[in-house]
């Protein structure tokens, strides 16, 4: 009975180690990739901040926050949360510093999610080379291109909600009319915090009470399925 115990757990271990092993390459690269677009962007624009800090760079540690990076995303992926969140360091930006703060200011934060698009289509298109791949390993290797789609798709859709300090909040407040984009702006040391409850907090009450309340799904889950599909037939893996 104690072999087969330990058999099992052992089993599990493996198991588990798979799962972290097939998200942990495209969560590093998408969240590295995210940060350092907005850097290059900026330093181009005219604020060289990120580059001085070292934060224009394809090295992850430059960009990981442990809790948000690793710590949050794992503990979802082992409980099997029904969505993936996270968060990386902040690339410092000098809006002032840019050419043209306001205007140049919607570039920068678009390069971001920009860069996730481009890398969950590249990721959908390499599946086909995945056939290349030892045979031991090719299931692995479609696995972490499937995840690489997903979690850039996340990351892209979660941050162009138009919400400071999110990217399309800043974006929005580049765009809007002067009375609205003041306004908007002065939300962003709440920002974060408010999002945070309506994801979080809000339907663990509803729940409580027996109401179905997930913004998360209807904000960034319900979008991301129909782009996975979408690029799941543009990429012909479907």
């Amino acid at each position: 009975m104690a072999a087969i115990q330990h058999l099992v757990s052992t089993w599990e271990i493996a198991k588990i180690g798979y799962l972290v092993s097939t998200w942990l390459f495209p969560v590093l690269i998408a969240i590295t990739l995210h940060e350092a677009a907005h850097g290059y962007v900026a330093w181009q624009l005219g604020d060289p901040t990120a580059k001085l800090q070292g934060r224009v760079t394809f090295n992850p540690l430059k960009h990981i926050d442990p809790v948000g990076t690793l710590l949050l995303p794992g503990l979802l992926i082992l409980i099997r949360a029904p969505f993936l969140f996270g968060f990386a360091k902040p690339v410092p930006i000098n809006f002032m510093k840019l050419r043209n703060p306001r205007r140049d200011m919607v570039w920068v934060a678009m390069a971001g999610p920009g860069i996730n698009f481009v890398l969950a289509l590249v990721s959908a298109f390499l599946v086909h080379l995945a056939v290349l791949a030892p045979s031991f390993v090719e299931s692995w290797v479609v696995q972490n291109l499937v995840n690489s789609i997903l979690i850039n798709l996340v990351l892209a859709v979660f941050n162009l909600i138009p919400l400071p300090p999110l990217d399309g909040g800043r974006v929005a407040v580049g765009l809007l009319p002067h009375p609205w984009s003041s306004l908007l702006a002065r939300t962003e040391r709440y920002g974060l915090l408010v999002l945070i409850g309506l994801i979080f907090i809000v339907p663990l009450i509803a729940g409580g009470i027996g109401i179905e309340f997930n913004l998360f799904v209807w904000l960034v889950g319900v979008p991301v399925e129909t782009l996975f599909n979408l690029i799941a037939v543009v990429a012909g893996l479907r």
